[in-house]
């Protein structure tokens, strides 16, 4: 087994696949900014319908959706990386992504203020995260992708929630999708 099939199985994903081909990420716009997250990671993209409120969680919960039976928490990026809260328009969307949370993957809906398109990144174009310089936090970063003569920040899916955080939102979701049942 290769590094990178034991890192998939491990649900993490490296930085670079060794295979040296350009990689694909979904870019989005937040704040005016354009981000990245490996297409590899995404599951799918949702119109945005208004999270239901879970009481006592993180003011970057903005809330659950139901998405075919599944109850999926629903991030808001700009309040995570300590900015003020998005405001839905009608370019705003979730983009659904999955993240390991112990033996399991977890889908994790992130509000995000447009999604633009799917780019090609040679792994020769990604620099690593810089030191300072971005308004989020280095350890949500996985890298600075150049297109053209642009940078895109690359986020690191893994990194959004801390090991703690996710085993939160993992019971407090489970929580309520059996009060939903009941």
């Amino acid at each position: 087994m290769s590094e990178a099939q034991a890192a998939a199985a491990a649900g993490k994903r490296p930085l670079h696949d060794g295979g040296g081909g350009p990689e694909q990420y979904l870019t989005f716009v937040l704040g005016g900014e354009l981000f990245a997250i490996g297409i590899l990671a995404i599951r799918e993209i949702i119109e945005y319908t208004a999270p239901a409120q879970v009481p006592m969680m993180p003011p970057y919960l903005r809330g659950v959706i139901n998405l075919r039976g599944a109850v999926v928490p629903v991030l808001d990026l700009s309040i995570r990386f300590g900015r003020n809260a998005s405001e839905p328009s009608r370019r705003t969307c979730i983009v659904i992504i999955e993240v390991a949370a112990g033996d399991e993957l977890q889908q994790l809906g992130l509000l995000v203020d447009a999604v633009n398109a799917v780019v090609e990144i040679a792994p020769a174009q990604i620099e690593p995260p810089p030191a300072f310089g971005t308004r989020v936090r280095t350890d949500f970063i996985l890298g600075m992708g150049m297109v053209d003569t642009r940078f895109i920040i690359l986020l690191d899916v893994r990194n959004l929630l801390a090991a703690g955080e996710l085993e939160q939102l993992t019971e407090a979701t489970a929580a309520d999708a059996g009060t939903a049942a009941a």
